[in-house]
């Protein structure tokens, strides 16, 4: 993985000793709450309903040991005893004291970690495929270019104050596990018709308020022309974007406004200034950079049936088919350490977890992992033949809950119960539908579902793209949930469809069982995903069947009008 250079630890060391200085003056008050805001949140720190909350940089989601252990040392001394993992692959510590944070960004530092880029009008922390470098379907190891866009971006004099928060990831495999297609620039790994690599560039993705699938704007982007030409797609941004309404400074808007054609005309036209300029990646940098990507040490192993021995053994069969992808190297696998026990919110991890994760990938996985962007962790080495021993170490820690990619396997943000922008909470939503739905040989039957949940529109739980998706509304004070089906993300990435009035919290297990059951009756195999019935058949089969009959809510009838 990236070693910080000399830069590196010189930006950091230097931005740590301006921000210790602004807390300190703060904290005398010869900065007033108004004039720290802009200073606080180019460091990570945001103020949330009850503390202050700290997100730190996981770039691509790639993580040595030291840096989990680092988290959970975070966790023990500065916050309640557990960190939050973010659908940007990165973690957020919600119960931190003001006087205390330069010391966590100065801890941080000792083991090449800060909180740069996790907020703000900046382009924020690149993410990418949590199976980079291993997945079985990939084209090229994505991180290199990932590293080289965080190297360029980070403090780029030009794209510092931007109209609004601007979000890229980049994909490399066949398959898109980034979801590239709801961000403000997604790339994907393509060939051309002479086998040569380079990138098909999607502009204008992005949820929020005015959720939308990003255009292609270019087939094919040769990729030693990366930095040039994204260079170009901000410069065209910058000058146009709105800065005068923050719901409307997006890139998607001024995509929507002028039109994708003509937006990437002005691209091309801003590109022929830049094209041969020195950020054109020479072979020789990317050499230096893919040079910190080599493969691991792999040793000359067989394909294993890790289940051999095992064929009685029902729950580890159920976790090697849920949470064991396929790994490009004979004898190894990639493992999903699942975050998504019932009865915790999801992404949530204890400093003890923490720690035990960072041994095992000492142990199991080249020091290494990885956080996906579903709010999981990643083993990405794991030789077959060890997988069970493995298994049952994690299960004794609660991280092997076998139900990733089902229905319990949920994105959720942390909603009211932290977020002061919140409009309802998200947690105990979650845990509502995980219990009701707490039944493994269930799960397995319903097959692969995405829900997601988040408590306001600024969609933090992706809830635009979940099979189904839980949106927190107010209404009249009141919190409400409002629901949307056939969402989806990867290759075929669609956005949900509202199926009609909000619900409260206590009618929403009761909600997902019945589109479950319209799901499961009118799919046309055990295979036709979710979001495939939903567009066969249309939303109003799903609609007809929630509202058709009242929905009770703790013994008290809910009629149709409260509904409205």
């Amino acid at each position: 993985m990236y070693q910080y250079d000399q830069y590196d630890h010189l930006i950091v060391r230097e931005r740590i000793a301006q921000y210790r200085d602004q807390v300190r003056r703060r904290l005398s008050d010869e900065l007033t709450e108004a004039e720290f805001l802009p200073l606080r949140l180019q460091n990570g720190l945001y103020m949330q309903r009850h503390a202050y909350m700290l997100r730190i940089a996981v770039p691509y989601g790639l993580l040595a040991s030291k840096q989990m252990r680092m988290f959970a040392h975070i966790a023990r001394k500065y916050d309640r005893g557990y960190g939050h993992f973010t659908t940007r692959q990165n973690i957020q510590f919600n119960w931190v004291n003001l006087e205390d944070t330069p010391d966590i960004l100065t801890d941080l530092a000792s083991v090449e970690m800060h909180a740069i880029q996790t907020s703000g009008n900046c382009i924020r922390n690149v993410t990418s495929d949590e199976l980079a470098g291993v997945a079985a379907d990939e084209i090229i190891d994505p991180r290199p270019y990932a590293e080289v866009l965080r190297q360029w971006s980070t403090f780029h004099p030009e794209f510092i104050a931007l109209p609004r928060k601007f979000k890229v990831a980049i994909n490399g495999a066949v398959e898109d596990r980034a979801a590239i297609a709801v961000h403000d620039i997604g790339l994907t790994v393509v060939k051309n018709e002479a086998g040569e690599i380079g990138f098909k560039v999607m502009v204008g993705g992005g949820l929020g308020r005015t959720p939308i699938i990003g255009t292609t704007i270019r087939e094919f982007l040769p990729r030693e022309h990366l930095l040039t030409y994204i260079e170009a797609i901000m410069r065209v941004y910058n000058l146009h974007g709105r800065r005068d309404n923050k719901y409307k400074a997006r890139i998607k808007i001024l995509l929507k406004a002028i039109g994708a054609e003509e937006f990437a005309r002005q691209v091309e036209a801003e590109w022929e200034d830049l094209k041969g300029t020195e950020q054109t990646l020479t072979l020789e940098e990317m050499e230096r950079v893919i040079a910190y990507f080599q493969p691991h040490d792999y040793a000359t192993l067989p394909n294993v049936n890790p289940a051999a021995g095992h064929e009685d053994n029902k729950a580890f069969a159920n976790w090697l088919k849920r949470n064991v992808k396929p790994h490009k190297v004979a004898g190894y696998a990639a493992v999903i350490l699942s975050l998504k026990k019932t009865g915790v919110p999801p992404g949530d991890a204890t400093a003890e977890q923490m720690d035990f994760m960072a041994d095992l990938s000492d142990r199991y996985s080249f020091g290494e992992l990885r956080v996906t962007h579903e709010q999981n962790i990643v083993l990405a080495d794991v030789e077959q033949s060890k997988l069970f021993t493995l298994w049952q170490e994690v299960k004794a820690k609660g991280l092997a809950t076998p139900n990733i990619g089902l229905l319990t396997d949920m994105i959720c943000c942390p909603g009211g119960d932290f977020c002061s922008l919140a409009n309802a909470k998200s947690i105990p939503i979650a845990a509502s539908i995980a219990e009701r739905f707490d039944h493994i040989d269930f799960l397995h039957d319903i097959g692969e579902i995405e829900l997601n949940i988040s408590g306001c529109i600024n969609a933090c739980g992706h809830h635009h793209v979940g099979s189904i998706g839980v949106l927190g509304v107010d209404k009249d004070g009141s919190e409400w949930y409002q629901v949307s089906i056939g969402g989806a993300q990867g290759n075929h990435a669609a956005i949900g469809k509202i199926i009609g009035p909000s619900f409260s919290a206590l009618q929403m297990p009761e909600v997902i069982d019945r589109l479950l059951q319209v799901y499961l009756r009118e799919r046309t195999s055990p295979e036709e995903h979710f979001a495939d019935t939903v567009t066969r058949i249309g939303v109003a089969p799903f609609k007809d069947f929630v509202y058709a009959t009242p929905i009770h809510e703790q013994g008290r009838l809910i009629g149709e009008d409260e509904y409205a």
